[in-house]
């Protein structure tokens, strides 16, 4: 049962087409680092000690390649298809590390759409500053579906 101020959903399958993209850049900044790094008791050296990462082939802290999962994660929730939506499948592939105060850029792309499955294929990649590509990869989104009107059939659970 929905409580509250009614909210926004996301796009149904039928009002989504292939071809369709999406462009967005994150910045990495300190206090997104350090509260993913305490919500998840993560203390890996590589990401925050800069003395043994200058020690390493990446020579600086990275950016957790989990930290950058949730920020696909998060555009499919806010934007495409959006509020409602539930990714069922997903393959990245972290190509080059991302090091702190970076800036990704992401470009998604609807590449295919199930109508049997409710599902829509898309692809993202990932730039760096240096429009170097940092991850890619493929994901499997179910969109949001259109809520059911609330009967009285509906509260014979409660």
């Amino acid at each position: 049962m929905l409580l509250g101020k009614k909210r926004k959903l996301g796009r149904k399958l039928e009002e989504i087409k292939t071809g369709e993209k999406l462009e967005l850049s994150e910045a990495i900044e300190d206090k997104d680092l350090l509260l993913y790094l305490g919500l998840t008791n993560d203390n890996n050296p590589l990401f925050i000690q800069h003395d043994y990462a200058s020690m390493t082939p990446f020579k600086k802290p990275i950016v957790p390649q989990i930290m950058l999962t949730g920020m696909v994660t998060s555009a499919i929730s806010k934007y495409l298809p959006g509020p409602g939506s539930s990714i069922k499948k997903q393959s990245l592939t972290f190509i080059k590390p991302v090091h702190h105060y970076g800036k990704v850029h992401f470009l998604f792309q609807v590449t295919g759409i199930n109508e049997a499955a409710h599902s829509i294929t898309m692809s993202v990649e990932g730039k760096n500053e240096k429009n170097e590509k940092v991850l890619e990869g493929e994901l499997e989104v179910c969109p949001p579906y259109a809520p059911k009107s609330i009967t009285s059939h509906t509260l014979e659970n409660f």
